[in-house]
């Protein structure tokens, strides 16, 4: 028989997997925060802050926004490159991902758009420049674009980079002021790591394994999406062949239904030791990893939330770019808050309670200290509310 796991517990199992149940306080280790997540999505948007910064200040307010960069253009422990969205990644991870270079490279090479991208020579020459003058980004190129210049096309020197970064051969060295400064794979990823070489069997085992363990639970499509890394019959397959060991569960949903999912064999050690998430009110950010999974948020929060930063101005419920607010186990609301640094302000534009949610002093005063918090993550001195 399967395992039956509450709504409650599935909700603690999915906010502890993912480092939202301890309060963010205490010593930092960066580097194990991105291991334990998996990966961390990068963003260029900042409202107030970009999204990899966001997601990893709600794991650790002692995070601040430069630490990123060094831990990946000066440490060296993590390396970017694509999940559902361009990541960092943790770089022990890289011998799990060279199957991911090679699907991407094969996509790529087939995109319509990547046509126009330059030839073997035209890349062999970037490849030497970057050889001889180190990192460079985009902005150290100047190939013009063939014919009628449309919206969604690019230089060629552009797709040939994205194309050579997509394939591994080129590797992100840093970034300055989001900029990606692209360099030789060989100068940036460690010998050792690049000379390790898996079957793909392993990488598919390894993929789905760690999937698992960050999900706590999940369907065959959960897995899937979370590194998108692998299609999702592969991920079918590895189910099939790992029947024996996988536990069956079936999850309560937020509406009281109860669906099938797997786990890994520790699930049951993993409810024991479970803690309930802290109390106090967070601001989440939109591409956090606990939202990013629209479908898993609603099944399991009954919070149905949608980015409406490519929907037009008047048609958006909400607004351009609205953050979910977590309150122990639940999300209480949604706010639309920005920030002004050379002013020194974040402001709050718009508040709305959760049907049901009582906007209570208490929880009023939790909030304001989650923006006091926020505030001085972004270098803000004030916090003024503008709310109608």
């Amino acid at each position: 028989m399967a395992l039956r796991i509450s709504n409650r517990d599935a909700r603690r199992l999915w906010l502890d997997a993912q480092l939202l149940s301890a309060a963010p306080t205490g010593p930092l280790d960066l580097a194990d925060i991105i291991r334990r997540l998996g990966f961390v999505q990068l963003d260029t948007i900042r409202v107030v802050a970009r999204a990899h910064d966001h997601i990893l200040w709600s794991r650790n307010q002692n995070f601040r926004e430069p630490m990123l960069e060094k831990c990946l253009a000066r440490d060296r422990h993590v390396f970017e490159h694509f999940t559902h969205d361009a990541s960092l990644i943790p770089m022990d991870f890289y011998p799990m991902w060279r199957r991911q270079f090679r699907r991407l490279e094969e996509k790529v090479r087939g995109w319509e758009w990547h046509r126009g991208m330059l030839d073997e020579k035209g890349r062999a020459d970037i490849c030497a420049r970057i050889a001889a003058e180190g990192p460079l980004s985009t902005k150290a190129f100047d190939t013009k674009i063939a014919g009628k210049r449309e919206m969604w096309r690019r230089p060629p020197h552009k797709l040939a980079l994205d194309y050579m970064w997509y394939a591994g051969e080129l590797s992100t060295s840093h970034r300055e002021n989001f900029t990606k400064y692209y360099d030789l794979t060989h100068r940036v990823i460690p010998d050792r790591l690049r000379e390790t070489v898996h079957s793909d069997a392993a990488q598919i085992d390894w993929l789905c394994r760690e999937a698992l363990a960050r999900l706590a639970f999940g369907t065959e499509g959960d897995v899937q999406r979370f590194w998108a890394a692998a299609d999702l019959p592969e991920v079918k397959a590895w189910t099939a062949a790992n029947a024996g060991e996988l536990v069956p569960v079936e999850i309560e949903s937020s509406n009281g239904t109860w669906n099938a999912a797997l786990a890994l064999p520790d699930i049951e050690g993993r409810l024991a030791a479970t803690p309930a998430p802290t109390s106090r009110l967070r601001i989440l950010n939109p591409f956090d990893p606990v939202i990013r999974d629209r479908s898993r948020l609603a099944r399991l929060f009954g919070f149905d939330y949608r980015i409406e930063i490519f929907v037009p101005a008047a048609k958006r419920q909400w607004g351009y770019y609205i953050y979910p607010l977590l309150e122990g186990d639940r999300f209480v609301g949604r706010i639309e808050v920005k920030s002004d640094r050379d002013k020194g302000e974040l402001t709050v534009v718009a508040l709305w309670p959760e049907p049901g949610v009582k906007w209570t002093g208490a929880r009023q005063a939790k909030l304001e200290a989650e923006l006091s918090r926020m505030a001085r993550f972004v270098g803000a001195s004030d916090v003024v509310w503008r709310t109608d």
